[in-house]
């Protein structure tokens, strides 16, 4: 039973991470008021609090319940799989900063001034995620069945 706990709050966060950048993508303009900057904030601060969940759940499956730690540190498509996670989370840094940089605005009740760069800029950064993030459950998937095996000619 408390496989099936882990797997599924692992994956449920994993989908709410996923919602929350979707939201991301879809709310941001490059004229925005205050009030869309806030709801946009604190989204970005929920998405990050979902990628510390999906980090734990991760680990707590791969130290307690899943294949055993053995497997995941022997498979090379885990450590594709996890270094596509952080490359992501690194990669999410732009958009947190652009919005953190906001708060002066926020604050005073102003909406924030967004050059066109920075717009740009934000928006391909939070598509790159969400691409990224769609190879991540094809890497799970292919890891789940012995794929990536160091030493193991699979």
């Amino acid at each position: 039973m408390a496989v099936a706990i882990a797997a599924s709050l692992h994956y449920l966060s994993i989908f709410i991470l996923f919602a929350l950048l979707t939201a991301e993508h879809l709310l941001f303009k490059p004229l925005m008021d205050a009030v869309g900057a806030k709801r946009l904030l604190r989204i970005d601060i929920a998405y990050g609090i979902s990628a510390g969940l999906v980090l734990a759940t991760g680990a707590a499956r791969m130290l307690w319940y899943g294949k055993g730690l053995d497997y995941y540190l022997n498979n090379g498509l885990f450590h594709a799989k996890v270094g596509l996670f952080i490359l992501i989370g690194l990669l999410s840094i732009i958009p947190t900063l652009t919005f953190f940089n906001w708060r002066n605005d926020l604050l005073a009740g102003r909406a924030p001034t967004i050059t066109l760069a920075q717009a740009k800029r934000t928006i391909w950064v939070i598509r790159i995620e969400l691409l990224l993030l769609l190879c991540l459950p094809v890497l799970a998937s292919l890891m789940a069945r012995g794929y990536g095996m160091i030493g193991a000619g699979v």
